[in-house]
Parts: C-alpha cells; structure tokens; sequence
C-alpha cells in the first residue's frame, strides 16, 4: 500500500485507471482524453511502419501534454515456406469469392508483397519521441530492447495471460505486468507454447499475485466499481479499461459498428482467430463461421493482412458481416459520451466504495 503513490507518480497518473490500447479503436483523441481524466491514456501503434507511429505520437502529442502508454505489437513472424505460401494462396481465393458474393471489389496483396514491421524500428522511434511508458502484448521485448528502454528511462508494461508468462515478464525485468484474463475483448496476449491460455481474469490475478512481487494492472471484464473492487481485493494497483470505450464520442468505430455493440447478446460474444490468426474476443458474424472451420488457418500476421483489404472495404460499405468488432464478455451498456466523462464516472464509483488499489 505504502508504495502506491510511487506508482502512479511513475505512470504519470492521479487515479488507478488505465485506457486500454485497441487498435482501430483507439485515437490520440481518446489518449487525450483519458489523460483528462486523471487516466494512463494508451496509444495503439500495434504492428504499424514506424513512419505512421512517429505521426501518431506527435500527433498525440499536440493534444496531450501528460504522459501517456504507447503499445507494441512484439510477435514472431514465421517464415513464408513453400507450405504456408500455398495456405495463403487457398485462403486468398476463399476471400476473392467472399467479396464477390457481397459485392464488394478487393484487391488482396501477394504474400511476397507483404510488408512486416520489425518491432526493433518501432522502439528506435518511440525512444527518439522520448516516450517513457511502453506496453506491449503478443510476446516480450529482446533484452537488448529491455536494456535500451531501461536505459532511457521508460517503464515497460508486459501482457501476461498465464502464471507462467508473468513470471517470464518479471524475469525478463518488466517494472509493471498487465494480467489479461479470458474475459477481455480483443487480441489475447498469449506468447507462451502453441496454444492460448483461457484462464479466467480473477483467478489468473489471484495466482499472480501470489508468486510475482511486480505492481498488477488487471484488465479483462471491468465496467463498474464493484468489478473494480473485486481486482483490488485480489491485489491489482490498477485497473485497464477497454470495452467500456467503444462507443465513446472519440472512438475509431464507424456508427454502424457502435449500433451493433449496442445490440449485443451473450451468445453473440466469442473467442476467435478468423480475422486475424491469433485468438480474440469478439462478436461473431458470417465471416467468423465462414472461416472458423478452416483446417489450415493462417497465422498471425498473415492473415490480419490478408483480410485488411476486405475488412476495409467492408467498412466502406457498412457490412457488419464482414467486420471484425472486438468487445468483452461484459455486457454493460455502453455509452456514447466522452472518454473523459466515462472515466471520471468510473472513478466516481470507485472513490465512492473507497477501494484502496495496492502497489
């Protein structure tokens, strides 16, 4: 407890929140605006050319004078053997034939054509932005990485999804662990052996805390105080807001996307790898059946680019069946007001049960 307030000193914050970082979702409006609220603002630059992150951060930069989480996309990219070429090439004619019976014209890049970030160019850029918050998810910095970081004074927050994969963080020397538990929506953080822990979030952070001495932030089904409370008492400092943010006023979503988070049933709500290759939360729609039986699913992130195109162009087009739309098993109202006002009204009902977050 008595080192909670170093803590948020370190992050920059004045209340124990944290503004998930969701690609496509996210925008430095948000970060601003999370910043606003007394909140670790994130931005998303995921797997993007280091070209496009600088532009994010200075433009964030320009709205936001607080610190603020930049994350990375840190994952192994196989190498494109004669086999994996020919999955691609299968996989690409079933999506020529997919946005043909939806009208849509896409054109969908050659595998040899595809552009992979080394996520090495991404940290020369955000340690030249001076950025001194730095999460990442999919894997773990290179020592290399971890020393130059450390160096700069940056503090790293590494994703875990497994008891295992924490202590992997906390022993590659990470100062913060984010405890993702099954619940979450989008991406799993998942890095470890070839398979996807579904561990639920509290009983995931329980373990955690009992073997790692790191500060916890947990993320994975918050909505309210009382769901708050229950990662406090389990030993979180802090709490990563996601879902919540989706229909806010500076989300990415298009309205026909925010109309169907509304709209949203338990059933609707599940786990899957047909967008992207990598297992994530989300809604299912036609494109999620259509690929979910696929024998030989791409990986990550040859499938993400691959589909990019006609996810794009299924946004053109309002096409929810052809969208991916990530969201929590939480299934709370949403609201369309501000990030900042849906945060401080968080932190109201937080203040108001007097949670005491633990360092």
């Amino acid at each position: 407890m008595e080192n909670k307030p170093h803590v948020l000193k370190q992050l920059g914050i004045t209340h124990p929140l944290v503004q998930a970082p969701m690609l496509g979702v996210t925008t430095p409006h948000m970060v601003a605006a999370a910043n606003a609220a007394g909140a670790l603002g994130s931005l998303a630059l995921g797997d993007l050319p280091p070209s496009t992150c600088e532009h994010l951060i200075q433009t964030t930069r320009q709205l936001t004078d607080k610190p603020f989480a930049v994350n990375l996309f840190v994952h192994r990219i196989p190498v494109l053997t004669d086999d994996l070429r020919l999955r691609y090439d299968q996989t690409k004619a079933l999506l020529v034939r997919i946005a043909h019976k939806h009208g849509l014209n896409v054109s969908f890049p050659e595998a040899s054509s595809l552009e992979m970030t080394d996520y090495h160019e991404q940290v020369e850029v955000i340690l030249a932005a001076g950025c001194k918050v730095l999460s990442f998810t999919f894997g773990c910095l290179d020592s290399l990485s971890i020393d130059r970081c450390k160096e700069a004074g940056a503090w790293l927050m590494g994703t875990c999804t497994s008891v295992e994969e924490a202590l992997f963080l906390e022993n590659a020397g990470v100062d913060i662990i984010v405890v993702q538990g099954v619940e979450a929506g989008g991406h799993r953080g998942s890095f470890l052996g070839d398979f996807y822990p579904e561990i639920g979030g509290l009983s995931l952070l329980g373990q955690v805390r009992e073997q790692s001495k790191l500060p916890l932030i947990y993320a994975g089904g918050i909505y309210n105080g009382s769901t708050a409370r229950a990662a406090q008492e389990l030993g979180a400092c802090a709490v990563q807001v996601g879902s919540l943010l989706l229909r806010s006023r500076e989300s990415a979503l298009q309205p026909f996307e925010k109309d169907r988070l509304e709209h949203v049933r338990e059933k609707d709500i599940i786990l899957t790898n047909a967008f992207t290759g990598r297992l994530a939360r989300g809604i299912k729609n036609s494109f999620v059946d259509l690929l979910s039986g696929s024998a030989d699913m791409l990986p990550y992130p040859y499938l993400n680019k691959l589909t990019q195109p006609l996810r794009k162009a299924a946004k053109e087009s309002a096409n929810v069946e052809l969208v991916s739309i990530w969201r929590g098993q939480s299934l709370s109202s949403l609201s369309d007001h501000s990030t900042k006002d849906i945060l401080e009204n968080l932190w109201s009902e937080i203040d108001e049960q007097h949670i005491a977050f633990h360092s």
